[in-house]
């Protein structure tokens, strides 16, 4: 960062600006996220503990929820903070901070959806190679290439932020330090941020989105091949809640990001913002544990022996 930044912060004005609503907000936010942790640990712990779920499907499944956990605490416990102190400044190093692993784990989601999305290709196109294929260490790697893939991407964006100064208002019209936000506070011409955002958000987001698709199509013309009704929906019932996670995800993120950027800085919009950081870490393994029987029925073996 500059040095005309050193010493000062920015103001978030977070999701209202109405002061009756501060309190209510506080509360609905920390049930959220109690239940965003909780739930997510849940899943965890019971891939971890039951043995029939060792499989690669669950093993990225404990990694999405280990995103959704650390996506939600990037945005979460400082808003409940600013909410309950009724201060709502971030220091510019923290500014940054929240920028750079915001980045990274909506990179890394991207990227680990599209991993589970080949899983799934695999293991209803090919099931007679499913095992040889999806072997343990491809499942390391693919996992570890999805975190190192947003680590990459956030650090690459982290740095060419590094060289904008902040000289003007200080004020961010949002609840956290979103990417349009911190650009439009800069002095210094963020052209070229701006361009590194389309060109790699571009390949990497759209490539993902891409792979994803693909998969989905082959999985889908191998499902319409099976004779038997009973078989057909079998096998699409081991893919609808990764589609659901899919579709939910990706639905928030278009709404959420491609529309005017006046209306990003609205209440409406930030409003909207919640549901894509907020709602979608908690959404996603409740997709899970209410449609996978297998989640279910490692539930109640995990209950039952207890």
């Amino acid at each position: 960062m500059k040095n005309n930044t050193a010493g000062n912060e920015f103001i978030l004005l977070g999701i209202s600006d109405l002061p009756e609503l501060q309190f209510p907000l506080f509360w609905a936010l920390l049930l959220i996220y109690t239940a965003t942790m909780f739930v997510n640990l849940i899943i965890i712990t019971l891939i971890w503990v039951d043995a029939q779920l060792h499989i690669p499907m669950y093993f990225f499944l404990i990694h999405l929820s280990l995103m959704d956990i650390c996506s939600s605490s990037v945005t979460v416990p400082k808003m409940l903070m600013n909410l309950l102190l009724g201060r709502k400044t971030i220091s510019f190093s923290g500014c940054i901070a929240q920028f750079s692993f915001f980045i990274f784990l909506a990179c890394s989601e991207c990227l680990l959806l599209s991993v589970m999305a080949y899983d799934r290709h695999v293991a209803i196109c090919h099931p007679l190679r499913y095992a040889a294929i999806m072997t343990g260490r491809l499942c390391s790697q693919m996992v570890t290439g999805s975190w190192a893939g947003g680590f990459l991407y956030s650090l690459m964006h982290t740095i060419a932020t590094c060289r904008l100064s902040f000289c003007g208002s200080r004020i961010i019209h949002h609840f956290f330090c979103d990417v349009p936000q911190v650009f439009k506070l800069s002095c210094t011409d963020p052209f070229i941020n701006v361009v590194l955002v389309f060109i790699s958000g571009g390949i990497m987001g759209l490539g993902s989105f891409i792979i994803t698709i693909i998969s989905y199509i082959y999985i889908i013309a191998a499902i319409l091949r099976i004779n038997s009704r009973t078989g057909r929906s079998k096998a699409f019932s081991t893919c609808t809640s990764h589609l659901l996670v899919v579709f939910f995800y990706y639905g928030t993120m278009f709404f959420t990001y491609f529309r005017p950027v006046s209306s990003y800085a609205m209440p409406e919009g930030r409003l909207l913002s919640v549901i894509y950081t907020v709602i979608t870490p908690l959404v996603n393994p409740m997709i899970y544990a209410m449609r996978n029987q297998e989640i279910k029925a490692a539930l109640k073996r995990t209950l039952g022996s207890g």
